[in-house]
């Protein structure tokens, strides 16, 4: 089989290939977002791209969403982790892991294009977890020392609005999206849960509570708004 690949306006990446015993071209969009036009032996490369780019519009339909974030080589995720990029023709589909402090995409295809930028995602959101178990724990529990706090138990998870959460049973939880937060943050939300441990409210006493153990309070809280619980990578400066 002879293949060729290219790189069509409105369309991004297709791969023409040509395969003994075909008889008319052929459209596919593989499960990992990969765009195939299928040829006969005999036919010219330029018979597939007129065919892709006659179907643009079924295309456009059928590909896979992108990543709602863009994500590029060497940004950082979380406070441990890099992302790379790694193109390698020979795959069938795009394919990731986690080594050492890295999140490595090995991709058919470039790293732009839907499909590697929705594994990408993905990975980088196992990252951001692992990253967040190992982490935030350890702080809850230094912070947890110098306040005399008490808790009962902690959990790491995904959380659609809140940064956290402390149980009437003082059990905590918190957003695994807080890794990505500046230090001085993560401290707030995370002394913010431990005083609910004590106040399990917001009255006067809470927030009195949690001046005397973080005086900048209110800066924080204007600070905290400007960031959302979703994946944002950071790009190196």
């Amino acid at each position: 089989m002879a293949q060729k690949i290219v790189s069509l306006p409105g369309i991004g990446e297709v791969v023409l290939a040509k395969r003994k015993g075909t008889r008319n071209l052929r459209l596919s969009i593989g499960a990992d977002g990969r765009i195939r036009v299928g040829l006969p032996y005999w036919a010219p490369y330029q018979a597939g791209i007129s065919f892709a780019l006659s179907r643009a519009d079924w295309i456009k339909r059928h590909a896979p969403e992108p990543a709602s974030v863009f994500l590029a080589e060497g940004m950082r995720v979380g406070k441990s982790y890099r992302l790379h990029f790694i193109r390698d023709n020979s795959l069938k589909n795009v394919r990731s892991r986690l080594a050492a402090n890295q999140i490595i995409i090995k991709s058919p295809v470039d790293s732009s294009h839907p499909a590697a930028q929705k594994v990408a995602a993905a990975a980088c959101e196992r990252a951001l977890k692992k990253d967040a178990e190992k982490l935030l724990p350890q702080r809850l529990e230094a912070l947890a020392k110098t306040g005399s706090f008490y808790y009962r138990s902690v959990r790491v998870k995904r959380l659609r609005s809140r940064w956290g959460s402390c149980s009437n049973q003082k059990d905590i939880t918190l957003n695994y999206y807080l890794i990505q937060l500046p230090w001085s943050l993560i401290d707030y939300v995370i002394l913010h849960e431990l005083t609910h441990t004590k106040h399990l409210h917001h009255g006067s006493a809470f927030w009195k509570h949690l001046q005397a153990l973080s005086p900048q309070v209110k800066q924080h809280r204007q600070d905290i708004k400007r960031h959302k619980p979703v994946l944002t990578p950071q790009a190196l400066a």
